[in-house]
């Protein structure tokens, strides 16, 4: 299910950066009286009024600027703008309106998304003119003090308010939302264009030639799908700062983040790569399920062992999600392309797999009975009871005495015992522990 996204943009130095912080909860963005700290977007999840979603920062947009670094900037906040559901535009009450602030006014308007007007660094309201700031057209606007979060509140009452309901939601997470991913030239846009059945993307020997994420709806034996074919993702140092791959790299980490099942392809000669496993590493933390299509298996020389070594090397490298699982393919030929979507079913049903809590309680008395939690300075961990709040990936509550006596080996060993007892293949699976009161108990 993919959850709204809010981009906060404005002219460097208006506060977006300690918006950002004070919303999310935590210092992600790096806040600076100096203009342009902010340079890529910034992603963070947040939750208002049990409203669930992602609050992008950007740097400071400027359009009169020679500077390389504020083209890339600009570039930037437009990818955030072209994704975004919601954009809160900043201004700076203590610098008034300037012709940055009327330049990036014009680009808004041109989305034809909601856009709240707010106007920071506000103090003491009743104090403050802000009378300047209606001659921007956007009629009613938010006054805040970010650095205080005074307004805030009522701010994010606004932007929720735009956000879809709950119920169209639910709708759109009847259909499977499938992110093929992978470096350049892996054969990604043949797989899909085989999946589907006709040449939905370009496919060229030359790598890089799709751009864009393109999203396809098809439907298959009366189940409905989205494919995300993604544009080839490359180690960043081999990318130009301000190169098109470089946004079009961005654009398939969003398509990630809405995606219910990943497809990493990778090319059976060339083997898993470095950068192969750091987008398996971005997909493991997004917590989306994963299938390997080994593509190009046709090109390879085999004897009686060759898809056992393949399976081998791959659990080494991917020993950080080893729970995924894989496919070898011939995008060229056909081999086996028919079974990746039964691959997709099958990961996409364990990541939403729900148990029962007094089942889910069973399962974890059993894990205890067999190895108890090691002592921690004499004293042990008692887990009293397990809940699962969430699916997507599966999560599971520990409510004990004192989470910190439960140490990181003891956590894997959870893990691992829920994995095997509900068959838990092909997703990641959340654990969190946390402090029972007396009252709980």
């Amino acid at each position: 299910m993919s959850k709204p996204l809010v981009a906060v943009v404005g002219k460097p130095n208006v506060g977006k950066s300690t918006f950002f912080n004070k919303v999310c909860g935590s210092r992600i963005s790096i806040v600076s009286d100096m203009p342009g700290v902010t340079r890529d977007r910034i992603y963070a999840d947040a939750e208002w009024l049990g409203r669930k979603f992602t609050l992008v920062d950007t740097g400071g947009i400027q359009f009169k600027s020679e500077d390389i670094m504020f083209k890339h900037i600009k570039q930037q906040a437009e990818i955030a703008l072209e994704l975004a559901d919601v954009i809160l535009f900043f201004c700076d009450y203590k610098s008034g309106i300037t012709s940055e602030d009327r330049d990036i006014s014009f680009l808004l308007r041109k989305t034809n998304k909601p856009v709240i007007m707010v106007v920071n660094k506000v103090d003491n309201y009743f104090e403050s003119d802000l009378t300047d700031f209606y001659s921007m057209g956007y009629g009613d606007f938010f006054a805040i003090a970010a650095e205080q979060k005074q307004g805030v509140g009522d701010l994010l009452d606004a932007v929720v308010s735009y956000f879809p309901e709950e119920d169209e939601v639910e709708e759109d997470a009847a259909v499977i939302k499938i992110a093929v991913v992978g470096k350049p030239n892996a054969g990604k846009s043949s797989l899909v264009n085989k999946i589907l059945g006709y040449d939905r993307t370009i496919v060229s020997d030359i790598a890089g030639t799709t751009r864009d994420a393109i999203d396809t709806p098809f439907e298959h034996e009366g189940r409905k799908y989205l494919i995300i074919d993604t544009a080839g993702m490359r180690r960043k140092r081999a990318i130009e700062d301000d190169s098109v791959e470089q946004y079009s790299v961005m654009r398939s980490l969003n398509a990630v983040r809405r995606a219910d099942v990943c497809l990493i392809v990778m090319d059976a000669e060339q083997g898993l790569s470095e950068q192969d496993v750091k987008i398996a590493g971005f997909i493991h933390e997004e917590g989306k399920p994963t299938v390997v299509v080994v593509n190009k298996w046709d090109l390879i020389e085999k004897d009686t062992h060759t898809v056992e070594r393949f399976k081998k090397q791959l659990s080494c490298d991917l020993a950080f999600m080893d729970y995924f699982r894989y496919i070898t393919t011939s995008a060229l030929t056909g081999q086996r392309v028919a079974k990746v979507l039964k691959e997709v079913d099958y990961v996409y049903a364990k990541s939403t797999f729900r148990c029962s809590t007094g089942m889910l309680n069973d399962v974890v008395a059993d894990a205890v009975r067999a190895v108890e939690p090691p002592a921690l300075s004499g004293r042990r961990a008692k887990i009293k009871y397990v809940t699962q709040p969430s699916t997507q990936p599966p999560t599971f509550v520990f409510f004990t005495n004192d989470a910190k006596l439960v140490h990181f080996s003891y956590r894997r060993y959870l893990e691992n015992y829920i994995r095997r007892a509900f068959q838990l293949d092909g997703t990641p699976i959340r654990l969190v522990f946390r402090d029972s009161s007396d009252k709980d108990d």
